[in-house]
């Protein structure tokens, strides 16, 4: 059996985080949806339907009557994988009347459907937000089936707990140290090698994939997701990091997500909250516009590349896009565009080269490397959605 997951014309609501990416390999809670189809299959091969300009790095798999086509928003749970792994040849499930996998062919994915809902819920993004706002429920979930039959490493006696200690799972490596670890809100998961340094106070929902760390003194509360290699310290609540980024410093950073290779300078803050406790409203790249939005809270969502020097300031429902290199005094646009050298004003395009050249510097510190098909991405990117 093959999984493929299907952006369904998604692309752009998930900007700019799927500028560099499918749909289908969005982080949230423990997991990318990748690595969940794999969690819940671990034999079946994965692939994309996405954009031409990612498919080379992100490749599909040959079709087959045994392939299932899933729409990459949908989060898979316990409960939708036994239905996947009944689905016959020709079948679909469908949630709010609409096709969101379908086994054989993908023609009526995403369509109406006239069958019965087969699922009273369905955990899905259907907008950029939904990242953070819905991680705690999608963490949850993570946690409760990967953690089901395995045995936790040893938690340090130094630490203080509040809660239930079982809501506390500790992979091999993983080191946590005079902390104050709370779970009455959600579970905290630290994959291999993860690190809680001392005098953190953290508040669950938090997932820690490999070798991330929390600095010493970290304060994190609202469900909040690490991906691999990430280093973050100061204050954050409900924030979701993609992979490899730092916020190694103070500051406050809430209700965001932020790509991967990107760097916080110290002090770096953003608000999450309006003045007049009112909605936000925040870039679309599908209208290029700024659009009013259903939600009181956010703070900063980050594409893959970009940083920010010491002391910088994001606005409420900041967007900034790939490559982006932020700094000077005053607040940041509310959109930053890809490819920005300044982002206060009198910005200039950072020269395609010069950002080739700070990404490989980056990422060779982790000893990986900046590939052609990287730099293909990122050359298109520059042309259709950066600074002119």
């Amino acid at each position: 059996m093959n999984i493929v997951l299907h952006d369904l014309n998604n692309h752009l609501t998930f900007a700019p985080l799927t500028l560099t990416r499918p749909v289908g390999n969005l982080r949230t809670g423990m997991f990318t949806n990748d690595e969940r189809c794999k969690m819940y299959f671990p034999d079946v091969e994965v692939g994309y339907e996405t954009q031409n300009y990612l498919a080379s790095k992100f490749k599909n798999v040959a079709y087959s009557t045994s392939t299932i086509h899933i729409d990459a928003t949908v989060i898979l749970t316990q409960d939708l994988a036994l239905l996947l792994a009944d689905l016959k040849e020709g079948e679909e499930i469908s949630y709010n009347h609409k096709v969101i996998a379908a086994k054989s062919s993908a023609d009526s994915l995403g369509k109406e459907s006239k069958q019965e809902n087969t699922l009273n819920t369905v955990l899905q993004l259907n907008y950029r937000w939904d990242i953070f706002q819905k991680n705690a429920e999608i963490l949850k979930s993570d946690f409760n089936y990967y953690t089901r039959h395995k045995q936790s490493s040893p938690l340090s006696p130094t630490n203080t707990i509040i809660g239930d200690q079982a809501q506390i799972f500790l992979e091999k490596g993983a080191k946590v140290e005079a902390c104050i670890l709370n779970t009455t809100g959600g579970p905290i998961y630290l994959d291999k090698d993860a690190e809680i340094m001392e005098g953190s106070v953290v508040r669950g929902g938090l997932a820690m994939a490999e070798s991330s760390a929390l600095k010493l003194a970290t304060k994190v509360y609202g469900a909040t997701s690490l991906g691999p290699y990430c280093k973050v310290g100061g204050e954050v609540n409900n924030v979701v990091f993609q992979a490899y980024s730092n916020k190694g410093h103070d500051g406050f950073l809430g209700n965001s997500v932020i790509g991967e290779w990107c760097n916080l300078g110290a002090d770096t803050n953003c608000s999450n909250l309006k003045n007049n406790y009112g909605l936000v409203s925040a870039y679309s790249y599908l209208s290029k516009q700024i659009e009013k939005t259903e939600v009181q809270f956010m703070g900063l969502v980050m594409g893959d590349h970009s940083k920010s020097a010491i002391n910088t300031m994001f606005n409420t429902a900041t967007v900034t896009g790939v490559c982006a290199n932020i700094f000077g005094s005053g607040f940041p646009s509310k959109y930053v565009p890809s490819f920005t050298w300044g982002g206060i004003e009198k910005s200039v395009p950072f020269k395609l080269e010069k950002a080739f050249e700070v990404a490989q510097n980056m990422m060779g510190r982790r000893k990986i490397e900046l590939t052609q098909l990287d730099k293909d991405i990122l050359q298109f990117i520059a042309d259709n959605y950066g600074l002119k």
